[in-house]
């Protein structure tokens, strides 16, 4: 192997390594779970009820990860990423379940209506993650990524528009790892921008 080949493939090397860094640090549990914790900003009394966020987010995020973590470690399930198509179905249903006894608890425990409100646009994007996986693998990355920065954006303002630089970068990550097509993470974003933070503008504007 020559000099300019051994350097290519070391500048391919680091790209990768970046590339895996902006998967893992970006992944839904992780960006949903941010998104969770602030959801109660827009009501009285945070960061007191940020607590009610916490609980949010271990029903919406914590324990299906940790069910995705059983089934790899079982061999059931490919990956953490869950990058066989075919197994994101199941998963997704089984994530509703928990997130409606998570919704459920929060109701029981007069949790602010934000919260909830959260919840719901985000079962919109499970739902809509969980049809389209049945027949093609729309980025869930991209998908809760844009979700979560176009919400950030609408609750704080536009100074806050920076935040969008992520969404490709994850993208250009998801590409670069091979886990989807551009057509894939395009659509996913849009999934998100669309459907989850759409969802949660109209939940806002007529329960809020």
């Amino acid at each position: 192997m020559t000099e300019g080949t051994t350097s290519v493939a070391q500048l391919s090397g680091k790209w990768r390594t970046v590339a895996r860094v902006l998967t893992e640090v970006f992944q839904p549990p992780v960006v949903v779970t941010v998104l969770l914790l602030i959801s109660p900003v827009i009501e009285p009394g945070f960061p007191g009820t940020i607590w009610f966020g916490v609980l949010a987010a271990v029903f919406v995020c914590l324990l299906p990860l940790a069910y995705v973590l059983v089934m790899v470690r079982l061999g059931r399930i490919t990956d953490h990423h869950v990058s066989d198509r075919r197994q994101r179905p199941a998963l997704l249903l089984t994530t509703l379940v928990s997130v409606l006894a998570g919704l459920l608890l929060l109701q029981v425990l007069h949790a602010p209506l934000s919260v909830s409100v959260m919840i719901l646009a985000l079962i919109g994007g499970i739902a809509v993650l969980a049809v389209v996986s049945a027949f093609w693998k729309m980025s869930g990355h991209a998908s809760a990524l844009a979700g979560t920065t176009v919400i950030a954006i609408l609750m704080f303002g536009p100074a806050w528009l920076p935040l969008l630089l992520l969404v490709p970068a994850v993208g250009w990550s998801r590409l670069v790892l091979r886990a989807h097509t551009v057509a894939q993470v395009v659509i996913g974003s849009l999934s998100g921008g669309v459907i989850i933070a759409g969802l949660w503008w109209l939940l806002r504007e007529y329960l809020l």
